[in-house]
């Protein structure tokens, strides 16, 4: 199992550099005093150590153990997980980004993202546990009753008490409007909640005394579909006046699923027998109050995808430092030794470039996504929180299913460095493919994204959200545009946002004729919008990378490794772009044509 050690200077570099995190801080009146520098750099660190000493070594042996579910429901995570899930709550991470009204910290976002990604990079099924309850709090704050906050946030906030997300059935996926879950008033205002879910991640465990579960069902006489699902609070142990809890609810974990990765989250398929809950929100409003949930969801598996790639690279480059094979194409690199270290090969850099750009360019991405967060949570103006939030809502589906499906691209590649090895799970590589690939499946697969992207973000605005950003990139160009250093980076940047507008153009006008060429463009679109979105981040970190070489320092070679990824991304990376651009515009028609009966073996 490769030896995680968080990216200190990785993060440094972003937020301090790049992003100017400090500053954007300091221009909100919530987190400027909380905020300092001092204070997130003491955070960052303290996490790092936590992720590195005590849920990291727990990732293989978790993995090997998974899960247990006993006779009467209840489940054991694997050995460390629950006494480590209890030094987290001790040390107050789950606490670091909420409401100070509830027991929070009332720090930013984006400060505890950077928490989860050195969490997801070093256990990303351990993070599973804590990473549920966020959403569950983030629903609770946004469509919850007074009543309902003061029962449930403090508990969760604290950690105490940990949270989940209840929607899909075996029947359905992920097109809820299938659902049969239901829901029926009683005397006392609750309501009995009876059906059954699955994939519940979280949904039992050992390591929390009580569980929230955020449950979607359709009350008696609601309208048919999307529009009649209602969303319902209903805890494992109802509480009691006092701000404990009591009887256990007629819930329980039917069944652990087994999996290909994440073996220790426990999956469950949750039975509830008319479960006493809550009514969260308006009735038959509750798909539009679990987005909050979903959208928080969405960001934290994109995360999972640049995490991946972190963990992975990590692996694969202490590896191809140590393992000897074959002598170099121009002469023996290493004469003393029996054979070259691999990573003298050129094809093996290219696999490692390639995990190192799809890891800190997804990094920037996820930060920049979480900054736009903060903005839209604590900006001091109506017409700020606005532009912030079309950008991060323009922004999620790119990030959720561009970063997960090139994170599994980077662990794929540590497998490969690895040769033979990385096919044995005793080094952990293979662990690493296995635990990404649900990334690109769950809070949405990619094609579930890609539709929500050019059919909802881009067509149902009729291309505005799109001019919002590209006017973003136009705008770096046109700053730097007359930078002999920064041309190779304007000029494509420049040429892409205008092939970008025109692919738009051209598939809407399909679009408008058959319905069909939406979803025949979707996937390649998104892809092809990911693959420009990263390289206007690896543009900015190259010019910060070029500031500082001009201004003179001491860390010369970790600049200069910043813009050799940075020109590795434009010319073996982006040019991915043809092909999506190729095949967006190819038509339904070949996608269509086969009748179903035709599809045979």
């Amino acid at each position: 199992m490769p030896e995680y050690k968080a990216p200190l200077r990785e993060y440094k570099f972003l937020l301090d550099e790049v992003l100017d995190m400090p500053g954007h801080y300091a221009s909100l009146p919530a987190y400027a005093d909380l905020a300092t520098p001092d204070m997130v750099d003491a955070i960052i660190n303290e996490g790092a150590k936590f992720c590195e000493n005590v849920i990291s070594p727990l990732n293989g042996s978790g993995d090997a153990e998974g899960c247990t579910r006993h006779e009467d429901g209840s489940v054991t995570t694997p050995k460390g997980f629950k006494e480590a899930y209890h030094q987290f709550v001790e040390g107050g991470w789950p606490s670091l980004a909420h409401d100070e009204a509830h027991g929070g910290q009332g720090l930013p976002e984006s400060l505890n993202v950077v928490i989860s990604d050195m969490v997801s990079s070093s256990n990303v099924a351990w993070g599973m546990y804590p990473g549920l309850s966020h959403g569950a709090m983030n629903t609770i704050m946004a469509w919850g009753t007074p009543e309902q906050k003061d029962t449930y946030m403090s508990k969760l906030v604290s950690g105490e008490w940990t949270g989940t997300m209840c929607l899909t059935e075996s029947h359905c996926g992920s097109d809820l409007g299938l659902m049969k879950s239901k829901a029926e008033l009683n005397a006392d205002g609750s309501y009995a909640i009876t059906g059954s879910k699955i994939f519940i991640s979280a949904g039992e465990h050992d390591m929390s005394d009580n569980i929230v579960h955020i449950v979607l069902a359709r009350l008696p006489g609601a309208p048919a579909g999307t529009k009649g699902i209602s969303l319902f609070i209903v805890p494992k142990f109802l509480p009691t006046s006092d701000g404990s809890f009591g009887e256990r609810n007629s819930l329980e974990c039917g069944s652990i699923e087994h999996k290909m990765g994440i073996k220790a989250s426990a999956t469950c398929v949750m039975n509830f027998d008319n479960a006493k809950g809550w009514l969260i929100g308006p009735e038959n409003k509750g798909l539009q109050c679990m987005f909050t949930f979903m959208n928080t969801a969405r960001i934290g598996a994109a995360l999972q995808g640049s995490s991946a790639a972190e963990a992975s690279y990590q692996g694969a480059l202490t590896y191809a430092k140590d393992r000897l094979a074959m002598r170099s194409l121009t002469g023996a690199k290493f004469p003393e030794k029996a054979a070259d270290p691999i990573i003298v090969h050129p094809d093996v850099r290219k696999l490692l470039l390639t995990q190192k750009a799809f890891a800190e360019g997804g990094r920037a991405l996820v930060m920049w996504a979480a900054k736009q967060n903060d903005i839209v949570k604590v900006g001091q103006n109506e017409e700020e929180r606005k532009a912030a939030d079309e950008l991060l809502g323009f922004l999620t589906p790119i990030a959720k299913a561009f970063l997960t499906e090139t994170g599994l691209e980077a662990t794929n590649h540590g497998v490969q460095v690895y040769g033979g090895h990385g096919f044995i799970q005793e080094w952990g590589m293979e662990q690493l493919v296995r635990d990404t690939r649900i990334s690109t499946l769950y809070e949405g697969t990619t094609g579930i994204q890609a539709l929500d992207l050019l059919g909802r973000k881009v067509m149902m605005s009729q291309g505005q959200s799109l001019k919002n950003f590209t006017k973003i990139i136009h705008t770096f160009c046109k700053e730097h545009g007359n930078n002999e250093e920064m041309a190779m980076y304007t000029a494509k940047l420049s040429e892409l946002i205008k092939e970008w507008g025109d692919l738009t153009t051209k598939v809407g006008m399909s679009a408008m004729k058959n319905r069909d060429e939406v979803g025949s463009a979707s996937v390649d679109y998104l892809m092809y919008s990911g693959y420009v979105t990263l390289a206007y981040l690896w543009a900015l970190m190259a010019k910060e990378a070029q500031d500082k070489l001009a201004a003179g320092t001491s860390e010369e070679d970790f600049y200069k490794a910043k813009i050799t990824t940075a020109r590795f991304y434009f010319t073996r990376i982006l040019p991915r772009t043809l092909s999506h651009a190729t095949t967006m515009v190819a038509g339904a028609d070949t996608l269509m044509d086969l009748d179903a009966e035709h599809f045979a073996f």
